[in-house]
């Protein structure tokens, strides 16, 4: 089995808490380096922190207040950050969530061309710089989201026909293309029309690499290969979500090689923090980590 990833299942209250927060709750520094980072950040930890490129929306396409955009926006650009945006094709509430094979019906059908078409005018109208980032991780087997483990060519044929519609509303968006960064990742290319920029999951938790793997994890055991995998479509390559916890030894190795490896990583064009609390259980009974920096490090 390879390295598993970050599995999670988002509340509707963490996404836009960062932008309504009257002060943050605490001031985070960022890893030295000069690769681009960004932060995933419901808490509103890096909201006066300098030097952060990229914020990091998570949306669902049945359950947003979409008009909340406009505050994220102008939160983005009071700090001179570009937004991605990750649209999961869910509801956040769960026990109104479909199935599979309603999502798959529903999109082949064009039960969700509104839908879809709708969040991306709202996208669209933004004057920030945006990249979209539909249905990630669709490499991923383990049942957590609902468009993941697919057919190639089912989950091919309704993320073409997502962007084809989200294109259409907006147009000056940049798209991502985002699996987990697996040996099937290539399975599910959508084609290089589709895809502007190629997003991958980089996730190490010290504790479960020790006893299940043998030893921890560098940020190159598991990003080098999904680099190497990903360098096949040409595209620019970002780490959409990064997280990493362990002894204060483990945690200070990925500080000093997460935003210094741009030499090694050409291709490499920045890299997004996932500053959040597991919510959907790490394998082997570990547990859920807690990818916040201000409490990554554990005894």
């Amino acid at each position: 089995m390879g390295h598993p990833d970050r599995k999670r299942a988002l509340s509707a209250a963490a996404l836009l808490s960062a932008f309504i927060a009257a002060t943050p709750v605490l001031s985070q520094s960022i890893p030295p380096g000069d690769l681009p980072f960004g932060v995933y950040d419901p808490g509103g930890d890096y909201g006066d922190v300098q030097g952060i490129a990229i914020e990091h929306l998570f949306l669902p396409w049945e359950d947003v207040f979409l008009p909340s955009l406009a505050e994220a926006e102008s939160y983005a650009a009071e700090r001179g950050r570009t937004l991605l945006v990750t649209i999961e094709p869910w509801t956040w509430t769960r026990d109104e969530r479909n199935s599979p094979i309603v999502l798959q019906a529903g999109i082949t059908s064009g039960g969700y061309d509104e839908t879809m078409r709708t969040v991306c005018s709202a996208l669209g109208s933004l004057e920030r710089p945006v990249t979209i980032r539909w249905a990630q991780e669709m490499d991923d087997d383990t049942g957590q989201f609902i468009w993941a483990g697919w057919e190639p060519d089912l989950y091919i044929a309704a993320y073409r026909r997502m962007m084809d519609v989200c294109r259409q509303a907006a147009p000056d968006a940049r798209f991502m293309w985002s699996p987990l960064g697996f040996e099937n990742m290539a399975e599910y290319y959508p084609g290089d029309a589709y895809v502007d920029v190629v997003g991958l999951s980089v996730f190490s938790y010290g504790p479960w690499e020790k006893q299940v793997l043998g030893r921890e994890q560098t940020f190159d055991d598991i990003f080098a290969p999904r680099y190497e995998r990903a360098l096949q479509f040409g595209k620019p390559i970002v780490v959409a979500e990064l997280g990493y916890v362990g002894d204060a030894d483990h945690v200070a190795m990925w500080e000093a090689d997460v935003r210094t490896k741009g030499a090694e990583y050409p291709e490499l064009d920045a890299v997004v923090y996932f500053n959040q609390q597991e919510v959907y259980p790490w394998p082997d009974d570990f547990g859920f980590p807690d990818w916040r920096r201000s409490r990554n490090v554990i005894d």
